[in-house]
């Protein structure tokens, strides 16, 4: 019976953490208490781990030195249990579940089928105490064999900090990142998808240990194994910042958009538009038959490569743009995220408020330049600068630009629709706080509210 982790955990384990002095694993415990195996294959390179010094939380599940604050120490420990009683209790549990990969927070059941000594006790807490097996089981390989035949779960017997490592590995085996719910169980009921978890994980509430690595600095507070936790934890991809990370998912997102989709700009005018229902491709290969209109009679559909970065596919950019507007997601209190996103061209203020700055700014200008009079016919759109330097199209000077009486970020706005839609519709002006303040911005700038009627000229 193989009772270690598979060779290809032990590849991919070592592959990830070049340092493997931590990855002990369930040997050490059947380094005290088995006899030789054929299984048992260990590197001298890899230092065990005491587990005396073992320091884990009870409150989040229970492992090889946990203990449980509503019993008494002696209780919790097992100490006074029988290795027989032990059997039993192991015997029935498998009969009723069919394995023994007992959850961290079982409780012994106060029936009959049980010792009436069990009733109630935390089962994990007791058969995965270390002082226990060394009472009861260590230098006994016929208790061990014993224990073989019932499938006891060997690679329980660690530092719980290696099965949630295990378990961190088999997450992103499985989804290609980290960013773990704060709900997940490692699944363990029958008829779960727990074929590809080690059963040592089976149970793990993987996301809360995740948010405790994070908040509290979880089975990182030693100073002798924090450093190589850590590097171990980020060699993996651990998101430390889930804020951070998605914020910054975003920021790459909205960059291969402006790279790969043109940013959706308005002739030269520098800011990024992103339709609300844009969602990143996905898939290796793309169907590029519409591209550039539809394809002549006869031409076949062609494919190209997906240029989109594989962790970027299917990510809602237009929801998340949105919700950057209409919500602030991201930037609120972050004035330094913010400016990142103005700095690429992205409209990360709302509608309303970003985009009656820019009709209040062109308003003035245009005001100045016809003295003082903001009658705007209704196709009127700001001008980008009718020539440049390199001859090349919608590429301008520095010195152009600046000459240019419309600052760039205003190149394409369609001021007189705009100021038409505040004549007719009230726009920018629903909200009773900013309608009065900004009427008044419009009279100063010598706004026509009135126009006559007739062709201009």
């Amino acid at each position: 019976m193989n009772i270690l982790p598979t060779k290809n955990w032990w590849c991919a384990a070592i592959a990830i953490f070049q340092n493997a002095s931590d990855l002990c694993m369930a040997c050490t415990a059947v380094l005290s208490f088995a006899p030789p195996s054929p299984h048992l294959h260990v590197s001298s390179s890899i230092r065990v781990e005491t587990f005396l010094h073992q320091k884990t939380n009870p409150i989040l599940y229970a492992s090889a030195s946990d203990t449980d604050s509503s019993l008494d120490n002696a209780c919790t420990t097992g100490m006074h249990l029988t290795y027989s009683s032990t059997i039993q209790v192991l015997q029935t549990y498998h009969d009723i579940h069919g394995n023994l990969v007992i959850p961290r927070r079982y409780r012994v059941p106060s029936t009959p089928d049980f010792p009436s000594e069990w009733h109630n006790l935390l089962l994990s807490n007791i058969v995965y105490n270390m002082k226990w097996w060394s009472k009861n089981v260590a230098s006994r390989p016929e208790r061990v064999y014993e224990l073989n035949q019932l499938g006891f779960v060997w690679e329980r017997l660690q530092p719980e900090y290696n099965l949630v490592l295990e378990a961190l590995i088999t997450y992103k085996a499985i989804y290609s990142d980290l960013k773990v719910p704060a709900s997940f169980v490692v699944p363990y009921e029958e008829g779960e998808d727990r074929s590809q978890w080690p059963k040592a994980t089976w149970g793990i509430p993987l996301g809360n240990c995740v948010y405790r690595i994070r908040s509290r600095g979880d089975f990182l507070r030693d100073d002798e194994t924090a450093w190589k936790r850590r590097r171990q934890l980020d060699n993996l991809g651990f998101i430390w910042d889930v804020n951070e990370y998605a914020f910054r998912k975003f920021l790459t997102a909205i960059k291969y958009y402006q790279k790969l989709e043109g940013g959706g700009f308005n002739k030269n005018r520098a800011r990024i538009k992103v339709k609300s229902n844009f969602v990143v491709p996905e898939g290796k290969w793309l169907d590029n038959a519409k591209q550039n209109g539809s394809l002549n009679e006869g031409h076949q559909h062609q494919r190209i490569r997906n240029p989109w970065p594989e962790e970027l596919h299917g990510y809602p950019l237009g929801a998340k743009c949105s919700a950057v507007r209409q919500k602030g997601l991201y930037i609120k209190d972050r004035p330094d995220r913010h400016k990142a996103l103005i700095e690429i061209g992205l409209q990360s203020s709302g509608n309303a408020v970003l985009g009656w700055l820019d009709v209040v700014h062109a308003s003035a200008i245009y005001s100045k330049m016809h003295n003082r009079v903001l009658d705007v016919p209704v196709n009127f759109v700001i001008p980008s600068p009718p020539s440049n330097l390199s001859g090349e199209k919608d590429c301008y000077s520095q010195k152009e630009i600046d000459e240019w009486p419309w600052p760039k970020n205003l190149w394409g706005l369609p001021l007189g629709q705009r100021l038409k839609d505040i004549r007719l519709k009230g726009a920018y002006m629903h909200d009773p706080k900013t309608a009065i303040s900004r009427k008044a911005q419009l009279d100063a700038l010598g706004f026509v509210w009135r126009p006559k009627r007739g062709r201009r000229r």
